[in-house]
């Protein structure tokens, strides 16, 4: 049985095959169900197509770590840093600044 967050969401695609929040969502969606194939492409295609959707490169890094792909983390966080700070959403860059600092092993405390 196909999920019925997951069947809304395809639907949508087909009348705004461009939308990235659309897309975005997909891949969330995809992620959660532990489709990483599928999430991979959507957050792909959303990291190609709308780069400015700063959301895509947190969740998207971890993916890659999460598969066990640190450097490709790593790149795709400082990416993700550079478009956070051209946008000026200091919130997003602090959230992929620590994503960045853990994966790096930069993410040490003070004794």
């Amino acid at each position: 049985m196909q999920n019925t967050r997951l069947a809304k969401l395809l639907e949508f695609l087909k009348s705004e095959p461009n939308d990235s929040f659309i897309l975005y969502a997909l891949a969330t969606e995809y992620n959660s169900l532990n489709d990483k194939e599928n999430a991979f492409t959507y957050y792909l295609k959303l990291v190609n197509e709308h780069p400015n959707y700063v959301g895509t490169y947190y969740h998207l890094g971890k993916l890659y770590e999460k598969e066990g792909n640190t450097e490709e983390a790593i790149l795709i966080y400082k990416k993700g840093m550079e478009i956070a700070r051209g946008k000026r959403d200091m919130h997003a860059f602090s959230e992929l600044q620590g994503a960045y600092n853990s994966a790096a092993g930069l993410d040490y405390e003070d004794d």
